[in-house]
């Protein structure tokens, strides 16, 4: 049987917490975007908050990895689909150079990934967006989830963020 990683009290708090975040950033994203006609919520977004409620000391659930991962990844998947012309290469090409960017600029977060592959082949409502993707629903999606985890971390016994 694996051993738990953290106490009920903390697990309950975690849950709670993770479903805030995604309610919060999915209602956010999405009525945002739809007054826009662009309704979209970010699937990244739910890996975030696993990273980021399950386990919380990691190192790729702290603040500037949760944001920096997502900017830019977001960044270079918009850059990779305006320049790559095939959808397949623009992605792999995304999820590599995301992945340098991210280990250079020490902020590696795994659902980045998937935001530089959002941005590739997430369809007419990303690529009308354009760069704005990457504040909105990108930046402001983060900052959520990082608000509501922090919000959280002052129950726990042990605060990730301090």
């Amino acid at each position: 049987m694996p051993m738990r990683t953290m106490p009920n009290k903390e697990i309950y708090f975690s849950i709670v917490g993770a479903f805030i975040a995604t309610l919060l950033a999915s209602f956010f994203s999405y009525n945002i975007l739809a007054a826009e006609g662009l309704p979209m919520v970010l699937a990244s977004t739910g890996a975030s908050a696993m990273l980021i409620f399950g386990i919380p000391n990691s190192p790729v659930s702290q603040p500037w990895p949760i944001v920096g991962g997502h900017i830019v990844s977001a960044l270079i998947g918009i850059s990779a689909y305006y320049m790559i012309p095939n959808a397949i290469v623009a992605s792999s090409a995304a999820i590599g150079v995301a992945m340098l960017a991210m280990h250079h600029l020490r902020c590696m977060h795994p659902p980045g990934g998937a935001t530089a592959v959002t941005a590739v082949i997430g369809g007419a409502t990303v690529h009308q967006m354009g760069y704005y993707f990457v504040i909105v629903p990108v930046f402001f999606n983060a900052i959520i989830l990082l608000s509501i985890a922090m919000a959280i971390a002052t129950f726990r016994e042990e605060n990730p963020f301090l």
